[in-house]
């Protein structure tokens, strides 16, 4: 999976805000982790907050995510099943390669630093879709 991400965490951005309001005199600031992650990563780190190993496979368009492993018994996913696919329909046509935030003058300006990095981040939005998801399940029960 090619392409980057940069992905914070909301309570962090949050807290940078409130830091901002805090102040004097207004000011910019860029407010980023200043760090970026691979997709395949962020892939591999949320399949595995779910007890999932995924491997890769092909190359660019081609590219796909199988299933290496899995460690969770609530799953019963055959090995080799293909979990990630690129999808053209989402790839942007004037795409910056690299997208990176300094957050250097919120870091000395406003003291703030993330708290939250990718793993915990990654742990945060899948156990909230689960939760979410098993919500949705239990309103359908009810239903039939």
């Amino acid at each position: 999976m090619y392409g980057l991400v940069q992905a914070g965490h909301a309570k962090d951005y949050v807290e940078a805000m409130w830091l901002m309001l805090q102040q004097e005199k207004p000011a910019d600031f860029v407010i980023a982790t200043g760090t970026t992650t691979r997709v395949r990563e962020f892939m591999r780190v949320s399949f595995a907050e779910l007890g999932i190993e995924i491997s890769f496979l092909g190359e660019g368009i081609d590219e796909i995510g199988i299933v290496e492993a899995c460690h969770n018994s609530n799953y019963l996913i055959t090995l080799g099943t293909v979990l990630i696919k690129v999808d053209e329909r989402y790839f942007c046509p004037t795409e910056v390669e690299l997208l990176i935030g300094d957050p250097k003058k919120a870091n000395t300006k406003l003291g703030w630093i993330p708290k939250y990095n990718l793993k915990s981040l990654v742990k945060d939005m899948v156990q909230s879709d689960l939760a979410f998801y098993e919500k949705d399940q239990s309103k359908q029960l009810q239903y039939k």
